[in-house]
This record gives structure tokens, sequence and C-alpha cells, in this order.
């Protein structure tokens, strides 16, 4: 199993979960450059261990994260142009480039501040789900200047204009039913029920192609910005990427399972994988053995 060793970043591997929490609980996990450097490298290095089949996204000591740490991002790196930009575009890459097109999907667990640059991650993750008390807000507008980076771009892309127009231009401070009311979120729950919501999503998404997966997780995320004769043509082109290197062999499997085996309903739940399917055997022989004597 691989090891996760980081001064800002907690990762705890659990039954294919990677539990991702932001470290810097004083800060209320605000992120420094180290942090945008650790979760660059540390990102990169989960997309291909096979131990990690889906990353979580949170913080710890109660906090998704307060933005930007305004006095280690930006004060203190003001006369060093080199250091601001190498920061940036790590801040950057990790938070959207990577999490916007992971190849495994990502959950955005929202407890506490989640604030301005926070953001990013929260909205670049696939799913998110936050604690009912959860604190969130765009408070740069209060302090002169507009949100940082892709925010209003994203969050404009999230939410209906009527919301994204709202809370960019007010600041105000939301919670986590007002950001499910508007779409920021999927679901908002019992601050006590959050890591167990989160755990049950991620069990559901395990039990799926991660082929299939990808490909779809991509495909929505993509062709949102697409003419529909471009998005034809790219979700054409789909269909045959799902089936590259897949060791499922997903179409036909659940084919076969539906039609011969009559052994699922796809409305109802995924076909069965390999090693759920090799589990299912060993825990039901037993049975079936107990009931003939």
């Amino acid at each position: 199993m691989a090891k996760y060793q980081y001064e800002t970043v907690e990762v705890t591997l659990e039954n294919g979960i990677a539990w991702t929490l932001l470290n810097r609980p004083a800060k209320r996990n605000a992120m420094n450059p180290k942090l945008h450097f650790e979760m660059d490298e540390l990102l990169g290095r989960m997309s291909t261990d096979p131990e990690v089949k889906v990353v979580v996204i949170g913080g710890k000591g109660g906090h998704f994260s307060a933005g930007m740490d305004l006095k280690e991002f930006f004060r203190e790196q003001e006369g060093n142009p080199e250091a601001q930009r190498k920061s940036s575009e790590a801040g950057h890459r990790w938070r959207w480039e990577r999490l916007s097109e992971y190849p495994k999907p990502t959950i955005a667990m929202v407890e506490g501040y989640c604030v301005g640059g926070g953001f990013t991650q929260m909205i670049g993750c696939d799913f998110a789900i936050a604690a009912r008390n959860a604190k969130f807000a765009l408070s740069e507008v209060n302090w002169g200047i507009i949100p940082g980076g892709l925010v209003a771009k994203i969050f404009a892309d999230t939410v209906l204009p009527r919301h994204a127009l709202y809370h960019a231009c007010m600041g105000e401070v939301f919670d986590g039913v007002e950001a499910e009311r508007i779409g920021l979120i999927n679901k908002a729950v019992p601050a006590a029920s959050l890591r167990k919501t989160v755990r049950e999503l991620a069990q559901k998404l395990m039990l799926k192609s991660p082929n299939a997966l990808r490909a779809t997780k991509h495909a929505v995320r993509h062709v949102r910005s697409m003419s529909v004769p471009d998005a034809y043509s790219y979700l054409m082109a789909q269909y045959l990427v799902v089936g590259v290197g897949d060791t499922e062999d997903s179409y036909n499997s659940g084919i076969r399972q539906f039609l011969d085996e009559k052994s699922f309903k796809p409305a109802h739940g995924p076909f069965r994988l390999k090693g759920a399917r090799a589990k299912t055997v060993k825990k039901t022989k037993p049975r079936t053995a107990a009931r003939r004597k």
C-alpha cells in the first residue's frame, strides 16, 4: 500500500477510499504555497495508485477551507514573482486541471467554512456533500476585489445566473441548505451524518465500471460547452473510449448479465464487477450448502 506523508495534507486509505484532508486547522485550512505543491504532487500519485478507487477532499479540524492564506500566499510573495507564479500554477493545476479531469471519482466533503478560493476544489470535484450548517461565502467583493482565479467562471457555470450574481455581489454567508437549493452541492445533511453519507456515495461509485464511470463524468463536463454537432461527434467517440483497456469488458458483461443471466436491472443498479462477483460467490456457497443439509 502506498504511503502518503505530507505536512499540509493528511491522507487515510480505507477500503478504496482516499480520505484526503487539508491539514492546516489553525488557519481553517487556508491554502498556502506548500499546500498547493503537496496537493498537486499527491493527486498525481493517487491517480495511478490501484489502491485508490475514490478520492474524498475535505479539511481537518471542522473546516473545508477558508480560501487562500492572505499572508503567505499574497503578502509574503509580493516581491518574488517567480515564487508567485509557481505557487499560482500549482494551485490552479491541482484544484481545477487535475480535479475536473481526474480519472477517478472525486467527492468534496464540506463542513465549516468554504470560502473564496475553496470553491475551486469544491466545484472541481465530481460530487459535493455538505453539512447543513456549513458556511459558504464569496466575500471578495467586501474587501474590494473580484473572486480570484476561475471562481467567478465555475461558480456561474454551476448555479443559475441570478444565484451567481447575488452571492458574488453580496458576499454574504450562506449555509449548506441554501447551497443545495441553488445547485452548488448535491446534498446537505446533518453534520453528524456527513462522513457516513460521503462513504455511502463512494461505495456506490466503486460498484460501477471504472471505465464507464470515467467516460461518463468527462462527457457530462465537456458537452456543456459544446455545440450540438460537436457534442454528438464527441459522444460517439466516447463510446469507443469506454472499451479501451477495460478489464471488466463492461459492455459485454452488462449485456450478458441482463439478457442471458437476467441477474440485474440497469435502472436498479450496476452490473456485477469481477471483484464483486468473486466476493458474492464466496459468501453464498456456505449458505447454499447449509440449506441443502
